[in-house]
């Protein structure tokens, strides 16, 4: 352990064998991520049961909008497909996070991007990706179920590259 962060070496395969240095985040330097949509019915909390998962309790997530609508039952359901309970989620307004020094804040749809107020967090990152909105889609079951299936699959995919890139930092070393 060095600098409260745990450090795990392993060789290179290529021609200089230098060692890489990957630091995982622990607990002495956990981060604040919110995750920002419309109503924070949706996307919004797909993104957050995904970074829980993924992020193994290394950072701590939020997530609001700048709306409450509510959670959405097919976003419930279709994320109960993939393994993850995401029932315990509430539907919360940004403006209960004032508080709160987020390291990251990602908006996950163009209109909270766009309509966001002010968050008074001033390292944060600001990040934005405008997913696939599964819950406007009109049709059979089986097209809403497509559409839900493919939001979470963006989604997912996404902010487990979120991960790597954010919360989990290489550095090579020569």
């Amino acid at each position: 352990m060095m600098n409260g962060m745990t450090t795990i070496f392993w060789k290179e395969e290529a021609q200089n064998k230098s060692l890489i240095k990957k630091s995982v985040l622990t607990e002495t330097n956990m981060k604040n991520v919110l995750v920002l949509c419309t109503g924070n019915s949706c996307r919004s909390q797909m993104a957050h049961g995904y970074l829980n998962e993924f992020s193994k309790g290394k950072a701590t997530i939020y997530s609001a909008g700048i709306e409450t609508h509510g959670l959405n039952p097919g976003a419930l359901s279709i994320m109960k497909e993939d393994g993850l309970d995401i029932s315990h989620h509430t539907s919360n307004n940004v403006t209960e996070y004032d508080s709160i020094d987020f390291d990251f804040i990602i908006t996950v749809c163009d209109h909270a991007n766009e309509n966001c107020p002010f968050i008074p967090s001033k390292n944060a990152k600001r990040l934005h990706h405008n997913f696939f909105d599964p819950s406007k889609v009109e049709g059979s079951e089986d097209e809403k179920h497509e559409a839900f299936l493919k939001a979470r699959n963006e989604i997912k995919s996404y902010f487990k590259q979120f991960i790597e890139d954010h919360l989990v930092q290489s550095i090579v070393q020569g």
